[in-house]
């Protein structure tokens, strides 16, 4: 290259992916001051510190504060809130009272309405819920007090809901999908949602057919700071993660779009979740979304979304969003073959390009990809076994997750330059091609696989234009190269890191991957680097610096606690106590109660069933029993109708409790009520393991099941009462736990449970 040497392109580059990020969400300012018909964070604000005070989850104290917090908010913007109150179970058998809250601004047509959601419950038992979702009812609250501050009639209905009982498996949503009249009316649902405490807010489509009018309403609506793709909704339906929206998709066919937000993923569903870690702008990216569509679909043609067409789109930064249909996808790959294929006939006839260094090419390529696609599998069960403590946060992003992920793109960036080193004498030009057969090999891939990640191949098409440079100059310009390289910079950096934050260290290989195609992405730059060694021993010490700083902030504090859990299982009928916990490491506060351990046995298997990540038990030992008012269980029906005998059972707590879960043995049960609401039959047919339900109580109230099973066998039940109370009060009265700790989430936790099985012959 000319003109500008090494470290100066080095630095432009990495200014550009600065750049791209900084500009990716807005910036909060406590000073602003906007007028009254703008989104105020400030405002917004107000409502997540409200909220998030204590947790709030189905069945806590709290939880009706919240939501007389939110009724009272909606009364004071004029609008008449109404409470949905019924019970469902929904597709995962979790049993609940739910309070959806519903207001309704009027408009000027009768087309379909808008619907905007969040969820005000916090996961049990310890979250605050400041961001999930406190963060997307604050975001509704101020939104729709700025859209009313205008005094302009919409055209289309606004539906509000703040559900209830969404982290108990959707429940609110459910009810509302299948029991209020308002539903049919629904035409599109913008759903705000949290997996974490702060970073860029994504946009994730939810259709059942073709996204092409979605995307050109979003492109309309024109957010100012759109971080969408359609990747990530390709792979969103590959996840087994749903939000409200989906039950609206699933049982009604309406489309909508979820906003979330994923960064700082180690407090999602913990006490972390506050109001004090909530990144503000992060807050502030949620207002920014929400206005321009409220005010777009508010009043367009909500009948007329539907479509067969799906489009590929992506957002580039200082461009916006970008979007073409699917039918442009196999066109643009045939192109960039062709252009591919061109190019090569030009190179060898200019005999700047020959068989044996394109061949030669190949291996530093290989080289790469490989050892660092190894290094990024083995990296988090080697850092598990290093830091045995890490197994104890459930969702795999640990306090210094950043710091690792940083730590392995360096060593990839090293990599790459030290593989590359070695064939210093291959000209920049015969480096490309292996390159471009991978990503074109990449791309066909997506085309017929993924086509949601075929805007891939715009970057191809960039690296396509620098062989064409290459070929044709021996030292082309070091900006045009650069300025080639942007799309790529661009497109997938928030890959390398978004991949490994959502879903846990287990992915960094996401990151050492993708650091590596970028990497062949930006060899038309790095080619031309003359000390290719010198880079690689750079970055080679900066990943050992890097992992020195996590090793040194891989131990927790007050700011960043270590989840712990503790349980007390109380059998009442061998009368029997045991101690029990989640834990890898123990720590002081839990330590002492596990002096004589046991092998975790027969209560384990329901609790890991129970549990998000199918956690089992570490340890048990024997715990004092105590005196613990035990369950009534009750037969009040068992008739024989045919070949089935059915049975009806009612369940009263003698104690106040959160959860009641029941198990079976593996009698077939063909058809089941609890409190009147049917379980789905395709739960029933399909469910793994003896458990049958979860009833997550509310006012302490009872559970009626109605079960029918074939007459020639016999029904085994066993339940599991629990309830949150196990430290501080009675009849344990355990200590806290100190300021370095946190709730184990994800797990039934700081429980006190009593078992009990009943055979029915």
């Amino acid at each position: 290259m000319k003109n500008i040497p090494s470290p100066i392109t080095f630095l432009l580059l990495l200014l550009a992916a600065y750049l791209a990020y900084t500009t990716s969400m807005p910036t909060y300012d406590p000073e602003e001051e906007v007028s009254t018909t703008e989104f105020s964070t400030q405002k917004a604000l107000h409502h997540v510190k409200k909220i998030s005070k204590n947790p709030h989850g189905v069945g806590f104290p709290a939880h009706s504060k919240v939501r007389d917090y939110i009724v009272s908010e909606l009364q004071k913007l004029g609008l008449e809130a109404t409470l949905q109150v019924g019970y469902t179970a929904g597709d995962w058998a979790n049993f609940s009272k739910v309070v959806n809250v519903l207001a309704r601004i009027e408009g000027s047509e009768d087309g379909k309405a808008l619907l905007v959601l969040s969820h005000y419950d916090s996961s049990p038992h310890s979250s605050l819920g400041a961001s999930d979702a406190g963060s997307g009812v604050a975001t509704i609250l101020e939104g729709v007090r700025a859209f009313m501050s205008e005094n302009q009639k919409p055209k289309n209905d606004i539906i509000i809901l703040i559900s209830d009982a969404e982290e108990l498996g959707l429940n609110g949503a459910d009810l509302f999908v299948n029991d209020h009249p308002w539903a049919k009316d629904v035409g599109l649902v913008l759903n705000f949602e949290a997996r974490g405490s702060g970073g860029p807010s994504y946009t994730f489509m939810e259709t059942n057919r073709g996204n092409q009018n979605l995307v050109k309403g979003f492109i309309a609506a024109n957010p100012a700071y759109p971080m969408a793709n359609s990747l990530y909704y390709s792979i969103y339906k590959l996840l087994p993660n749903d939000t409200d929206l989906t039950v609206f998709r699933e049982h009604r066919d309406i489309e909508g779009f979820n906003f979330a937000f994923i960064d700082d993923h180690f407090d999602y569903h913990t006490a972390q979740d506050s109001y004090e870690r909530l990144d503000k702008n992060t807050l502030a990216h949620q207002g920014r979304y929400l206005m321009p569509l409220l005010h777009y679909f508010a009043n367009a043609d909500l009948g007329d979304l539907k479509s067969l067409n799906d489009f590929v789109y992506f957002n580039m930064p200082f461009i916006g969003m970008v979007s073409y249909p699917f039918d442009y996808i196999w066109p643009m790959l045939v192109i960039a073959v062709i252009a591919f294929v061109l190019l090569l006939i030009k190179g060898i006839r200019r005999k700047t390009l020959g068989f044996k260094d394109i061949l030669m090419g190949f291996v530093p390529m290989l080289i790469t990809i490989v050892v660092n696609g190894l290094i990024g599998y083995y990296a988090w069960p080697v850092l598990k076994w290093a830091y045995p403590s890490y197994g104890d946060m459930l969702h795999g992003f640990t306090y210094n997750g950043y710091t690792y992920i940083l730590a392995f793109v360096t060593l990839s960036i090293a990599i790459g330059f030290l593989s590359y080193h070695r064939f210093k004498k291959i000209t920049p030009p015969n480096l490309l091609v292996a390159p471009l057969v991978i990503w074109l090999i990449l791309c066909g891939g997506a085309a017929i696989f993924l086509p949601g990640a075929s805007f891939f191949i715009v970057p191809v098409f960039a690296l396509l234009a620098a062989l064409l440079v290459t070929v044709n100059q021996k030292e082309p310009s070091a900006l045009l190269l650069i300025v080639l390289a942007l799309p790529g910079l661009w497109l997938y950096t928030p890959f390398i890191q978004g991949f490994t934050v959502g879903l846990g260290l287990k992915m960094l290989v996401a990151s050492t991957v993708l650091t590596s195609l970028l990497f062949f992405l930006l060899l038309p730059v790095f080619g031309f680097y003359r000390n290719k060694r010198i880079w690689g021993h750079i970055f080679l010490i900066t990943f050992f610096v890097t992992i020195i700083i996590a090793h040194f902030h891989s131990g927790f504090d007050r700011e960043n606690g270590k989840p712990s859990s503790l349980l007390y299982i109380l059998n009442l009928d061998e009368k029997k106590a045991h101690w029990a916990t989640y834990d890898h490491v123990l720590i002081d506060w839990n330590q002492e109660y596990f002096k004589e351990p046991q092998t975790a046995s027969d209560p384990d298997e329901y609790f890991a069933l129970g549990s998000k990540y199918q956690t089992h038990f570490t340890k048990l030992a024997p715990a004092p029993v105590k005196e613990i008012a035990e369950m009534n269980i009750e037969k009040t029906q068992d008739t024989l109708i045919g070949n089935n005998r059915s049975i009806t059972v009612c369940i009263t707590p003698q104690r106040p409790i959160n959860r009641l879960d029941i198990f079976t043995n593996t009698t077939d049960i063909t058809e089941a009520f609890v409190n009147g609401i049917p379980l789905s039959s395709f739960y029933l047919q399909n469910r793994k393991g003896p458990r049958l339900l979860t009833h997550f109580v509310s006012d302490n109230n009872y559970t009626e099941l109605q079960l029918t099973f074939p007459k020639n066998t016999y029904l085994e039940l066993t339940f599991y009462e629990a309830s949150n109370n196990l430290i501080g009060e009675a009849p344990l009265n355990l200590p806290k736990r100190p300021e370095n700790s946190i709730p184990m989430p994800f797990v039934l936790n700081d429980a006190v449970i009593t078992t009990k099985t009943v055979r029915f012959d």
